[in-house]
């Protein structure tokens, strides 16, 4: 028996302890396997990881930003300062002031920080709708996972099915092949014609025609499973062909409790709630804006030597300064030429949509799920009913074949008997399985799939 409980936990980490290929692959290896590998489960547990990443306290808003900045200037001059027209003490032309490789540098290094106290609340909404989007996200996740487990099951109950016909179809050919010996040996002592004998080869041949395509159909029903499990196309392996159905008081139950499993509703309601969130954000826009800064800055400058006009060079200077500051701001858009009322109108008239969308959600999910419920019960019929059909055919064999040996009936009389309960062996095959895959779509439905022991 499988119990798919836990399924949050498996979106979140990975299945560990997968078990070693065996012969025989169980539904529960095969749930393992689905969920360890297939790559649609992967993909909707890397949005689910994107998601969680998104709803953090590092996306929220809530953290104040810090800034480093820092800056170096360096120069190197040739200065030549001119007098023209002046003359010296001498009264001799005066000489020009060179300063040559006059070197300064500037270095300066701060840190910002930035916090905003209060937004109008458009943040703490954000906040929630980040942490509703991850719901979603985990939900969307879940019927990615339910999905995939019914495509599993329903191509691991084709290969169920073709395992059961190809047993069936070897024991029709195993009567066919013996008849010939039959036939052969009547023919030999003058108890039959060569007729007998070309009957029982064509049925050999039909037999073992219908054998081999079953075959074929089976090696590609296990590629066709190999793909969803993502492994080894050529894998070979038995199935369990054990089929319980779940009681039906019990399938009753689920269906009282469809409203708050079914993963579709499920999303409409997260879906309304992050709209919810989205009518609140587009409000705080209507109030102020409260920040809070502070720096803190240093600062070097080493000045270069300067000329001075009686002709003495002024030498170079070094100075440090080391600066903060604390401020507060606080920001109103009083007037925004209408676009918050906008916003919000738009944003009211999404919410109320959505809640439009959440009742034909529900009205169509109980639909489906009465036309599954009958569709179940209609199956389920008929698989009761082919399984005495089966009965029926075999004790018709069975007396058929009696009756053969003793030479009271035809081979073509006898092979009607054998072709009828082939065809209720296989009838009933189909019909098992019908049965079931009806009631897994019913249980996806009522939204406990991936809770029930299957």
């Amino acid at each position: 028996m499988i119990r798919l409980r836990f399924i949050h936990l498996l979106l979140l980490f990975p299945v560990y302890g997968l078990l070693a290929q065996e012969a025989m692959l169980s539904k529960e290896v095969a749930v393992i396997k689905v969920l360890e590998n297939n790559y649609g489960i992967e993909i909707a547990k890397n949005q689910v990881d994107i998601a969680e990443n998104n709803a953090s306290m590092l996306n929220s808003g809530y953290l104040p930003t810090l800034t480093g900045t820092a800056g170096a200037t360096y120069n190197a001059n040739n200065t030549t300062t001119e007098f023209p027209g002046q003359v010296d003490e001498n009264n001799k032309p005066r000489a020009d002031i060179e300063v040559n490789d006059a070197e300064s540098q500037r270095y300066n290094a701060a840190l910002n920080l930035n916090y905003t106290l209060f937004d109008g609340m458009g943040r703490f909404y954000t906040f929630k709708r980040l942490k509703e989007q991850y719901n979603l996200s985990t939900l969307q996740a879940r019927e990615t996972i339910e999905n995939t487990m019914l495509q599993m099951f329903s191509v691991y109950f084709e290969i169920a099915r073709l395992t059961e016909n190809k047993n069936v179809q070897k024991q029709a050919l195993e009567i066919s092949t013996d008849r010939i010996k039959r036939a052969e040996y009547s023919f030999e002592y003058g108890q039959s014609t060569k007729l007998d004998i070309l009957n029982a080869q064509v049925d050999v041949t039909n037999d073992s025609i219908s054998l081999l395509n079953t075959e074929q159909q089976l090696a590609n029903a296990r590629r066709d499973l190999n793909v969803v499990l993502n492994q080894n196309l050529n894998e070979t392996y038995e199935v369990d062909t054990t089929i319980v159905f779940i009681p039906k008081l019990q399938i009753v139950e689920y269906m009282e409790n469809t409203i708050s499993n079914n993963v579709a509703i499920l999303q409409t309601e997260s879906n309304l709630n992050i709209n919810a969130y989205d009518i609140k954000v587009s409000k705080s826009g209507y109030l102020p804006i409260i920040g809070l800064n502070g720096s803190y800055g240093w600062n070097r400058n080493q000045n270069a030597p300067s000329a001075f006009l009686t002709g003495a060079v002024f030498p170079g200077t070094n100075s440090n300064v080391g600066s903060m500051s604390l401020g507060a701001s606080l920001s109103w858009n009083l007037f925004d030429g209408g676009g918050t009322t906008v916003r919000v109108k738009n944003a009211k008239i999404t919410y109320a949509n959505q809640a439009l969308l959440r009742k034909q959600v529900e009205l169509e999910v109980n639909r489906d799920m009465q036309n599954a419920m009958a569709i179940y019960e209609n199956r389920l019929k008929i698989y009761r009913i082919q399984e005495q059909n089966v009965i029926t055919n075999q004790n018709n064999f069975e007396r058929s074949k009696e009756q053969f040996q003793l030479g009271s009936i035809t081979s073509i009389e006898f092979r009607q008997a054998q072709i009828n309960l082939l065809n209720a062996q296989t009838n009933k095959n189909l019909a098992k399985y019908d049965a079931k895959l009806a009631e897994l779509q019913l249980l996806q439905l009522t939204g406990q799939l991936l809770n029930i022991e299957l």
